[in-house]
């Protein structure tokens, strides 16, 4: 199987999650469901049927966490010269020449994305367009809305 990037700060979150999941979240979920079933009739115990889908949610999420571990590829970008290159992990500051618009976002894999963090997707089409070039490039990116000229005006490996 290929292996997915990931920063350092994405699978330390991955890994935390984990550990709450199997040594938290599991024993109360068991806990719950030996309560419930001293309840009484399993078959209308709603308290236990829930219990039981908590847990099922709560087995698979362990489950897709640890393959995308076991898949993952690090990559610390802190440990990188600077080159002032764009590339999977650093934070790049751009500015929409047309708007006047300055964004800062960090390039990263797919399960760490997210926009309201300024945290976007390797795949995405901003990523796609910045990675490869350098700082002081002016680019034009095809995005969503159409074609958006930036210019590229610094690149962090932080």
């Amino acid at each position: 199987m290929n292996k997915v990037p990931m920063t350092v700060i994405g699978a330390d979150l991955l890994r935390t999650e984990l550990d709450h999941l199997k040594f938290e979240r599991r024993p109360k979920i068991t806990e719950a469901i030996g309560t419930a079933r001293e309840l009484g009739d399993l078959k209308e115990n709603a308290e236990y049927h829930a219990a039981r889908e908590e847990q099922g949610i709560c087995e698979a999420r362990v489950r897709d966490i640890e393959g995308k571990l076991s898949n993952v590829q690090i990559i610390d970008v802190t440990k990188m010269p600077n080159t002032g290159r764009v590339i999977f992990g650093v934070t790049v500051t751009i500015l929409n020449i047309d708007t006047d618009e300055e964004v800062t976002y960090r390039i990263v894999g797919d399960d760490e994305a997210n926009i309201k963090e300024n945290l976007i997707s390797v795949s995405s089409p901003i990523a796609r367009g910045l990675v490869g070039k350098h700082q002081d490039d002016e680019i034009t990116i095809d995005t969503p809305g159409g074609k958006t000229d930036y210019e590229i005006l610094k690149v962090d490996y932080i």
